[in-house]
């Protein structure tokens, strides 16, 4: 992990096109900027991980039918 401090106003690039901003400290909260192209997706991780489970989640489900669904086909 590479580890940066920045203090407000400034910013690091990831790549050639999209820049971080530190845009305030407050307490123990700092606001980000983000500028990217608009085909990069960004996410807080909480919310990353909450799509990520909720997908596994309706993956299995589909499995789950569709086993039953054969399972029944066969029966037939």
């Amino acid at each position: 992990m590479l580890v940066l401090s920045r203090k407000k106003d400034q910013s690091i690039m990831i790549g050639d096109d999209i820049e971080i901003t530190v845009l305030a400290i407050e307490g123990d909260q700092i606001k980000l900027g983000i500028n990217a192209p608009r085909s990069v997706e960004i996410q807080r991780k909480e919310i990353y991980l909450a799509i990520q489970e909720e997908n596994s989640e309706a993956a299995n489900a589909s499995i789950n039918l569709l086993q039953q669904l054969t399972s029944t086909l066969q029966k037939k």
